[in-house]
């Protein structure tokens, strides 16, 4: 309970500080408290596309600042996907899904070589379409299930005071555009190319052409894969 109020206490801070950089120090610090040695903040990237232009800041062995050499963070690492796909913070422990996260998860590797650090990863889903993840290591992290929460809500106060101070950009390399995520979102809840081309006022060959796009975009390989794939990729919501 402590660890909650104290948490919920230093969100309200966020608004105290001047710029990007301060804020994630602040984010970065509060989870040291807690045993972190290890600290990512990134946003998240779509299919194929890198992970550079999206990172905020790391302290990750010789990887430190707001900047990593390319390919040296990749894109598709195992705990970066398992941030995608939650929508809750969570820490990493002995399920079989964990254990495998650790197994091929190249970071975790770095931070800890023989498996045992603690892991917390808290993704950030609360500005559609932006989505990003803290990830934290160390050997001795610790968090119960109130600081979980506790974290998780900090954790979005942070990112919600790095949108109002422009430190980040809301969209990322390869969203959808408005129209292309309209198209999907019609296609999603079972409208055929005629309905969505009378309701949108357009023709059945530009909803094709949007639906090709959007497919293209997220490297889908048929019309519902590009639904499951925007809805994953936060480009639209049911």
């Amino acid at each position: 309970m402590v660890i909650g109020t104290s948490l919920i206490a230093d969100g309200e801070r966020f608004h105290d500080l001047t710029n990007g950089t301060q804020v994630l120090a602040y984010v970065e610090d509060r989870l040291r408290a807690f045993g972190a040695t290890h600290f990512l903040a990134t946003g998240l990237p779509l299919p194929g596309r890198p992970i550079e232009p999206l990172l905020l800041r790391i302290t990750w062995g010789e990887l430190r600042g707001d900047r990593a050499p390319p390919g040296a963070i990749g894109a598709d690492d195992a705990v970066l996907h398992a941030a995608l796909r939650a929508r809750r913070a969570f820490v990493l422990g002995d399920r079989d899904d964990d254990r495998r996260i650790f197994e091929e998860s190249a970071l975790l590797k770095q931070a800890s070589p023989s498996g045992d650090a603690g892991v917390v990863a808290v993704p950030v889903h609360a500005f559609p379409p932006y989505q990003a993840c803290i990830i934290a290591a160390g050997a001795e992290l610790a968090l119960d299930p109130k600081g979980l929460i506790s974290i998780e809500h900090f954790t979005i106060e942070g990112f919600r005071r790095l949108l109002a101070l422009h430190h980040l950009r809301p969209d990322r390399p390869g969203d959808l555009s408005a129209r292309e995520r309209k198209v999907v979102e019609l296609s999603a809840v079972g409208k055929t190319a005629n309905e969505i081309a009378s309701e949108l006022k357009i023709s059945q060959r530009t909803v094709h052409a949007h639906l090709q796009n959007a497919s293209e975009k997220l490297r889908a390989s048929n019309k519902t894969h590009t639904v499951v794939e925007a809805l994953r990729y936060g480009q639209i919501s049911m």
